[in-house]
């Protein structure tokens, strides 16, 4: 185990609109407010992306499981974003129900708001970490460098 100690800096709030895609928006506001790495709490609704549920086995590289948000469902879900070269990235687990289903799972393409989404950011500051490229894995996986 690998961890560092930070603090937290500015507090960003958003709101998302129907149809907007949320991990281009956070990606769009790390940017604009030049956040360097960030936590984030989302809760509302969607209704498209597609998420991975979990890898088919052990092996390396991991083969994804994917599925579709393809109705309208209540969301709610923690991320971090750190940059990976001149890009930020998001990683997101989410929770995602409608009646009696509930799915989870890590959203990683065209997550679609449904109506009305809100998500905090807390920038987190003192934190010298960014996203690398596991040749292993192929992940962008989390790395620290001091």
């Amino acid at each position: 185990m690998e961890y560092r100690v930070g603090r937290p800096g500015r507090v960003v709030v958003a709101r998302f609109s129907d149809g907007e895609d949320v991990l281009a928006g956070l990606v769009d506001i790390v940017r604009n407010e030049q956040i360097k790495a960030a936590a984030f709490s989302l809760v509302g609704g969607m209704k498209g992306g597609r998420y991975v549920v979990g890898p088919e086995g052990d092996e390396m590289p991991p083969r994804p499981v994917w599925r579709e948000l393809s109705d309208n469902h209540e969301a709610l879900g923690f991320g971090t974003i750190f940059w990976m070269d001149t890009e930020p990235r998001v990683h997101f687990h989410g929770a995602y129900g409608r009646g009696d289903s509930v799915k989870a799972g890590c959203m990683r393409e065209g997550s679609e708001t449904f109506l009305v989404l809100e998500v905090i950011i807390t920038e987190l500051l003192d934190m010298d970490a960014v996203r690398e490229l596991d040749p292993a894995s192929g992940f962008a996986l989390l790395k620290f460098r001091s």
